[in-house]
């Protein structure tokens, strides 16, 4: 099948948008007349263009709890689609559960029809549900799923939160700089230069500065700005992404952050599937796709390898450094008592607790470290002109 993106008139007059798997430009034109819709524009969506790939967690998580909530109520399943298809907010999410309902009148499992989406929903939630599906346990494999997403956007919007002060200093104080460098200075440069006399060492220095970036920071912009997207078109390669990544975890206090973060969502991941009977193997590689860190995917990976040659799970997890060592002594209790996916979702929890507190930590290092940079800047700013003004001599 190909995904077409499409453009399309409700019966109000309210203009839609969004993607549909069909064979054909003729099958899309039928599909969205038998949804009411009347089209305007149809073309085939090109790989990586158009809606956004990948949904929010919080819109996952909302769609998620509806479904949970109404297949345990006893709706049936396409119904249940079709009245959490409204909900999401980003259109690639409910062009996803549009042609997963189509799917589900066709016959096809629910797992499968969202994986045909190619991206708004993650493969650990497609994963928990193929596990639910083959158990003859969607319900409890739906709430597995809205759980995970539950806390996986609670702890994205406290990151937000935890960061919104450090990033509106960052920008009041380049402002505050960038009008002090060419506005400020510049006047008195002038003033200075029709003295004519000799100016201290830091005043020369700082007018030096001043004259650099306005003669030359549109293009030192440039510059950075090409650069920048170098390193991101870099780090977007995969060997590219492992290597940032690998360095990230290294670094002090921001690696142990990374680290407890990227446990939090391996070990939840990994406690969700083998809750739901998923064998450890497929629920490692889950884990694996869910840790939102390269290093520690691979890590991961290797992992699942020694557990497939026959090692034990908590000596692997040791011998990889794969999650954080509190995490790893808490599966352990879970490996050695056989509560593995229970204990699995407490060292999840613990994880992402003494990553938030090590944020917590990053964040009010980061603060002074602003202010004192910027208040240094704006200091030295201040003597080296004040000690130009009483360094003039009468005549």
């Amino acid at each position: 099948m190909t995904r077409y993106r499409y453009r399309a008139a409700r019966a109000d007059g309210q203009v839609v948008a969004g993607t549909i798997a069909a064979s054909s430009g003729v099958e899309v034109d039928a599909l969205l007349l038998d949804q009411g819709l009347y089209p305007l524009a149809l073309e085939p969506a090109l790989p990586g263009s158009g809606l956004r790939r990948t949904a929010g967690r919080r819109d996952l998580a909302i769609v998620f709890r509806s479904l949970a909530t109404l297949v345990a109520a006893g709706v049936p399943l396409e119904r249940a689609v079709a009245a959490s298809e409204r909900l999401p907010r980003q259109a690639a999410l409910r062009a996803a559960l549009n042609d997963a309902r189509r799917l589900l009148v066709e016959g096809h499992g629910l797992a499968e029809a969202l994986a045909r989406s190619e991206g708004p929903v993650p493969p650990v939630v497609i994963g928990m549900l193929r596990a639910g599906e083959r158990g003859s346990r969607l319900g409890p494999a739906l709430e597995q799923a809205a759980t995970q997403l539950e806390h996986e956007a609670d702890l994205a919007g406290r990151i937000r939160q935890a960061l919104a002060y450090p990033l509106i200093l960052l920008v009041a104080g380049a402002c505050s700089l960038g009008v002090i460098t060419t506005i400020v200075v510049p006047r008195f440069a002038v003033i200075l230069a029709d003295l004519g006399q000799a100016l201290p060492p830091a005043t020369r220095l700082l007018l030096g500065t001043a004259a650099v970036i306005r003669s030359y920071g549109l293009f030192l912009l440039i510059g950075l700005a090409g650069v920048g997207a170098l390193i991101v078109r870099w780090a977007r390669t995969s060997a590219g992404r492992l290597q940032l990544h690998r360095f990230s975890l290294r670094l002090p206090v921001l690696g142990p952050v990374r680290h407890g973060f990227a446990t939090a969502r391996a070990a939840r991941a990994l406690g969700s599937l083998l809750a739901t009977g998923v064998p450890i193997l497929t629920a490692l590689q889950s884990a694996r796709e869910a840790a939102g860190d390269a290093e520690v995917a691979d890590r991961l990976g290797r992992v699942a390898r020694r557990v497939g040659e026959g090692e034990g799970l908590t000596t692997s997890l040791m011998a990889e450094r794969a999650i954080t060592p509190t995490a790893l002594q808490v599966l352990a209790v879970g490996d050695s008592s056989g509560q593995l996916g229970p204990m699995a979702l407490r060292a999840g929890d613990l994880a992402a607790a003494e990553a938030e507190g090590g944020l917590r930590v990053l964040v009010s290092l980061l603060e002074p470290a602003l202010v004192v940079l910027f208040g240094g800047l704006v200091a030295f700013t201040a003597a080296a002109l004040l000690q130009a003004v009483y360094s003039l001599r009468p005549g």
